[in-house]
Formats: structure tokens, sequence, C-alpha cells
């Protein structure tokens, strides 16, 4: 079974089409990355998966339950961590905890084992009776997977999990994500503007730009589509234009795009690199002022599709 099979979804604003008429499905048990910028539309599909948020047309469902005609089916299916904090910091952990697992009616012998489980489970067993207001930042990110993980959904969606957080403490919740994925085959959503992130994480990933969906695939395979080894050179003689004849004669380049003063390409030869352009442009009569070579990232598959680049 799909754990999310989305169809034609589509949300308006007023004049702004937050997203637009997008279509993907996302396998039961894979980690799944939502990719984008600020404001691409990710938190948007969020909302709309889960039920809070009604989509203008098109629609989804959540292993097999229509997220307009059978929200409860859905919402039991569904655990949510939202990029804002849900928690009261003026109880501990584990009070936070005990309240949210009565809010879904669970018995008491079951909500104290859950309870236990997921806050050993997130490594916070030891910080349990602990004002949240003492947690740092990291620590408060862990008991939010927690709570979202307390009524063991099929589904866990994550909004930003890790924004605000230290690279640490980040690295840290992608191997734990990593091993819940795999030691209890739940299903991860992940939506997330940190393409390192999803890279490390995601089985597949799709990009969202603008409310519109540009490229679904795993990220190695989206990475080798734009070329084995990315070259970034600044002429100092010699026309551009002529230069990019001269490039576009060789059988091993492709992709050339022009970015500000800088000319961008890539190869599809791994084995050739900066010593090969630079004796070629030299024999031309061109003089490279500065170079730079490396492999593709997300990011540089996110500008290639949408001409837009995250700051990491």
């Amino acid at each position: 079974m799909k754990a999310i099979g989305a169809d034609e979804l589509t949300k308006v604003f007023g004049n702004v089409v937050a997203v637009d008429h997008i279509s993907f499905e996302v396998d039961e048990g894979e980690i799944f990355g939502l990719v984008g910028l600020n404001g691409a539309g990710k938190t948007t599909t969020v909302l709309m998966l889960t039920t809070l948020l009604n989509p203008d047309s098109g629609t989804a469902t959540v292993f097999g339950h229509n997220i307009l005609k059978e929200k409860d089916s859905v919402r039991r299916s569904v655990g949510v961590v939202f990029e804002e904090q849900a928690v009261d910091i003026y109880l501990t952990g584990k009070q936070n905890l005990d309240f949210y697992a009565r809010m879904y009616n669970l018995p008491k012998k079951v909500r104290e084992e859950r309870i236990a489980d997921v806050l050993n489970t997130v490594g916070l067993a030891e910080h349990a009776n602990v004002k949240v207001n003492d947690y740092s930042g990291g620590m408060l990110r862990r008991l939010e997977i927690a709570r979202g993980m307390l009524t063991q959904p099929k589904v866990l969606f994550l909004d930003e999990p890790t924004i605000g957080v230290d690279v640490q403490t980040r690295r840290y919740l992608w191997d734990y994500l990593r091993r819940v994925n795999k030691e209890s085959g739940m299903t991860i959503f992940l939506a997330t503007s940190y393409l390192e992130e999803a890279d490390y994480l995601c089985d597949r990933v799709a990009i969202i730009d603008e409310g519109k969906l540009i490229v679904t695939g795993r990220p190695k395979e989206l990475k080798a589509s734009i070329g084995k080894n990315l070259i970034s050179l600044k002429l100092t003689t010699g026309l551009r234009a002529d230069f990019i004849k001269l490039l576009q004669g060789l059988e091993y380049v492709e992709r050339i795009e022009e970015r500000d003063d800088l000319l961008e390409f890539s190869l599809k030869n791994g084995s050739i690199g900066i010593p090969e352009i630079v004796r070629l442009a030299r024999g031309n009569g061109f003089t490279i002022s500065s170079i730079s070579s490396h492999k593709p990232s997300l990011n540089d598959v996110l500008l290639h599709y949408t001409g837009k680049k995250i700051e990491e």
C-alpha cells in the first residue's frame, strides 16, 4: 500500500497559489523529502496532508484514507512535528507527553509504557522530570519528535525538524530518525529547506518551487542528472561567448550556464578536471582568473532546475 498519494493537490491564498496541482506518491516505510526554499509550499502541503487545511482542488490519501472524507482516520494514522514550538515550557518533558497522550485517550498503562519508550528512544529518559524551560534547543526538538511518535503513527510528518539547532545536534537527530525508520518501518515525510539534511536522510526527494513540483527522484540520481563534476570559472581575457562555443564543441561538456560574471558547466566524464580546462583555455587564447570544481550537491540540483540556491 502507498503511504501517501497526492493527486493535483492545490491551495490558493488570495492571489497567491501556494500549492499548484502537485501529484506524488510516497511508499510505505520510506523517508520522503519535500525540499524547497522558504515559501515554496512545503508547510501548506503538510497541513493539507494532515487534514489541518482543506485543499481548494485535488485530493490525497494517507494509507488509503481520504484527507477530505476520512479526516479522523487520517489523523489516527499520523504524527506531526511542526516548525513552531508546541510544548509547555513550564511542564516537564514527561508531563508534556502525558498531557498529549491523555488527549488521545490512551489508557494509563499504555500511556506510561509509551512515554517511557519514546523518552528512551530520543535520549531524554534522564531528563524526563526536568522542566522544558531548562531544555536546550536540541532537547526541545527531540521532545517534539517523541510526542509525534507517541501514538505510534504510520506516518511521521516533520516540518523543518532541525531548524534552530546546532550542527552536532542536527546530525544526532538525523541518525535517530534513520534508526527509527529502519527499526520500526515508520514512514517519514520530511519537509525541509536543509538540502544536506534531505540528502543524508531521504530515500527520495521532491523539489518544490513556487508551489509547483519540479522534479522527484533519489538524491544520488538527481545529482548524477546534472553531471559528474561541476566547473565554475571567470575569464579575464577572451570573449565569454567564444569560450562557450569552444566548450559546446566538447563531447564531455554539458549544461553550460552564465551566472553573473561566472561561467558554470558540468562534465560528463569524472576524470576530466581543472587542469584539462585550463590547458584548453590557454591553448585557445583565453585567460582564466579563477576556477573551482566540485561534485554535484542537491543545492546544485535545485539551482539547475529552479535557478535558485539555498544558502545553508
